[in-house]
């Protein structure tokens, strides 16, 4: 009798122990494998996933409403050199500024990069109609000669949309020569017009 329950004890211990070993490793597979990194990792990209949806992008937002006021800050730094001569070639205010002199350093202030050539503005940036000509644009104009049809001179627009188009520039001008302020109508920039280049 003794060996019987004996044996009954050594069976029924058999069995206690692998339902007690089942019952620990049948513990769900996250909490078996999860480590507290893996917890944080978890809880981490959870929170991130629903603030990228909860969030809208801000740097699209921005955009429109910094434009304005680079342009109006432009405008500001090229009135600042209304006076200086011209120079042929002229890159700076300490000695003087050609048209595409003058428009190239004003933009770079801003971090603009525009060639120092008014061949090479007629291409630069977008272009944009007449009527929507707005402050900080960039006006290009034929030579001087009645024959001319290629770009030889150009300025900044100082005139807000749907205003006449008052522009600054260096110009080479006998009368009045150096950083002035000119119009389009009714003069003969009308004649020598040739496009508005957007760069901001």
């Amino acid at each position: 009798m003794r060996i019987v329950w004996s044996a009954f004890f050594v069976l029924a211990a058999a069995i206690l122990g692998t339902w007690l070993f089942r019952g620990r490793t049948s513990a769900p597979k996250q909490l078996q494998e999860a480590t507290p990194i893996q917890v944080v990792a978890e809880r981490r990209a959870a929170t991130d996933t629903a603030f990228f949806f909860a969030t809208p992008p801000k740097r699209r937002a921005s955009l429109p409403a910094g434009a304005p006021a680079k342009a109006d800050s432009i405008v500001r730094f090229a009135l600042q050199q209304l006076g200086t001569p011209y120079l042929y070639a002229g890159i700076k205010p300490e000695t003087g500024f050609d048209c595409s002199g003058f428009v190239s350093y004003v933009y770079a202030r801003y971090g603009i990069i525009v060639p120092h050539s008014t061949a090479l503005l007629i291409a630069t940036g977008r272009e944009v109609p007449r009527t929507e000509a707005q402050r900080g644009d960039i006006v290009v104009f034929t030579g001087t000669a009645s024959t001319s049809i290629t770009p030889g001179h150009a300025g900044i627009v100082l005139s807000k949309k749907g205003e006449p188009i008052r522009f600054i520039h260096s110009s080479s001008a006998r009368r009045e020569s150096g950083v002035k302020i000119s119009e389009v109508e009714n003069t003969d920039y009308e004649r020598r017009f040739m496009a508005i280049r957007r760069v901001l």
